[in-house]
């Protein structure tokens, strides 16, 4: 029988009876909204030993040390470590035996008379789940999506409550964490885009596992991470930047996927629009990509993301089965170009308008959102091997009523062929690599980048038989 969910009110309050929990609140940029329920329920005095609110730029500088900026992960660490500290050299002689200290923090922009932007945020809490322990912590990051600041700042304090309540009450499960960060409130009002767990209360959580959970409990439509496992939000990475990103299943990466990838590299780096600005290079998966039948095993979603991680990738976690959807995604952290690498199915996914039914404008509604913002695809040749057939942009087929389209979109190089691809590399299939890994065969290294190699028989990946 599924457990009944608590309201905040009901949250906040056992946390105020819980005699073992103590701490301070340090809220900037939305008022005390989080610090608020917890005297809104009563018996606060059991639980807050502190509230502050550093507000003016100066003041905070001098409580928690300069910062670039106000809003961000820098600032909110900052926060949470000095209050923790603080908390320990005051109180801790006197009832540290007793008690589990913990510090919570955030710092948000919400709308004001002179910001109408959509509110953001970063949230955290430091604390213990023993007497003494070293403590342990969780931040996220948060849009909020309501347009009235009354009503952000409503989410903001149900948002830190829940999350307050869950890094006490469900640190066990950071999965089931995960999925009650939005009580009471839903995906319509705020979005948790990143989350990252640390300290000894969980030190067997894999935190690119975590950012997986935020996209499957649909918290977030997508989630990021670096070639090292660090969980990051998209402008950290992608903020006015151009980006290049492949698609891709990556079960595993094979040598032409890598060519793909690389040779659209070189022809994106030479768009004029570039002006030699380097790319951010990003792997993208989506949900459908991840399923091995009808689920998500998450031992081969860590396989191919370590895999990945051998080329010093940052990668995608996303919801978006359409490409449009995905530049829609990115063109809200930067405005500069945005390159495709794909293969001739994906191409003709992208031209299929049966996969639009649900736009006012079908396919045409699709593309205007795919190429507004200077999206261009880069297409890889494909090899038909019953045929010997050799298929690129220019003799695709396409529907007849859709040529004139097609013929405008390739002349003003909206899409374009992948050149000086390798030519010995369209005779690989994934398929048939990864076959030859499960079944232990070592001619599948003539088949994969070799640093991919190294880590599936290192690390038997994909099935790879142990030595």
């Amino acid at each position: 029988m599924e457990k009944e969910k608590m309201d905040t009110n009901q949250k906040a309050l056992e946390i105020n009876v819980d005699a073992k929990k103590y701490g301070a609140f340090a809220e900037i940029g939305a008022g005390q909204e989080v610090a608020r329920w917890f005297f809104h329920v009563g018996g606060a005095a059991g639980t807050v030993a502190k509230t502050i609110s550093a507000y003016d730029m100066s003041v905070s500088d001098a409580i928690y040390g300069p910062a670039d900026r106000y809003v961000s992960r820098r600032r909110l660490q900052a926060m949470l470590d000095l209050e923790f500290q603080l908390l320990l050299q005051r109180l801790d002689p006197q009832r540290g035996e007793r008690t589990t200290f913990f510090a919570f923090a955030n710092t948000v922009a919400t709308r004001s008379f002179t910001r109408q932007e959509e509110g953001h945020g970063w949230l955290g809490v430091k604390f213990q789940t023993r007497p003494r322990e070293t403590p342990s912590q969780i931040i996220i990051h948060a849009r909020l999506l309501d347009r009235e600041n009354v009503r952000e700042q409503e989410a903001l304090g149900m948002l830190g409550v829940n999350l307050i309540h869950g890094a006490f009450y469900g640190h066990t499960d950071p999965s089931q964490l995960i999925g009650t960060l939005l009580d009471s409130l839903s995906s319509q009002r705020v979005e948790v885009d990143m989350i990252k767990f640390s300290g000894p209360a969980f030190s067997g959580v894999d935190n690119r596992l975590m950012a997986l959970q935020l996209v499957q409990q649909q918290l977030t439509d997508a989630a990021l991470f670096t070639a090292e496992g660090e969980t990051v939000i998209p402008a950290e990475l992608l903020y006015k930047k151009p980006v290049l990103i492949e698609r891709g299943s990556f079960r595993p990466l094979t040598n032409p996927m890598l060519d793909m990838l690389e040779r659209a590299g070189d022809q994106f780096l030479a768009e004029p629009g570039l002006k030699g600005e380097p790319p951010v290079v990003v792997m993208e998966m989506t949900l459908r990509q991840l399923q091995v039948g009808a689920a998500i095993d998450h031992r081969d979603f860590l396989d191919r993301v370590d895999t990945l991680r051998a080329t010093g990738k940052p990668v995608l976690i996303s919801n978006f089965l359409r490409y449009h959807r995905l530049v829609m995604y990115l063109s809200r952290h930067t405005q500069k170009l945005i390159g495709l690498p794909l293969g001739l199915v994906r191409l003709r996914d992208i031209l299929d308008e049966k996969f639009y039914t649900d736009l006012g404008g079908g396919l045409m509604e699709s593309l205007g959102q795919l190429f507004k913002n200077g999206a261009k695809l880069y297409v890889y040749p494909s090899l038909d091997r019953k045929t010997g057939r050799l298929t690129t942009v220019e003799n695709l087929e396409v529907a007849p009523h859709l040529r004139h389209l097609y013929s405008h979109l390739v002349e003003n190089r909206f899409i374009e062929n992948i050149r000086n691809y390798s030519p010995e590399y369209l005779a690989i299939y994934s398929g048939d690599v990864l076959a030859k890994i499960q079944a232990g065969d070592p001619s599948f290294d003539q088949l994969v980048p070799a640093p991919v190699v190294e880590v599936i028989k290192a690390k038997q990946l994909f099935g790879w038989p142990k030595a």
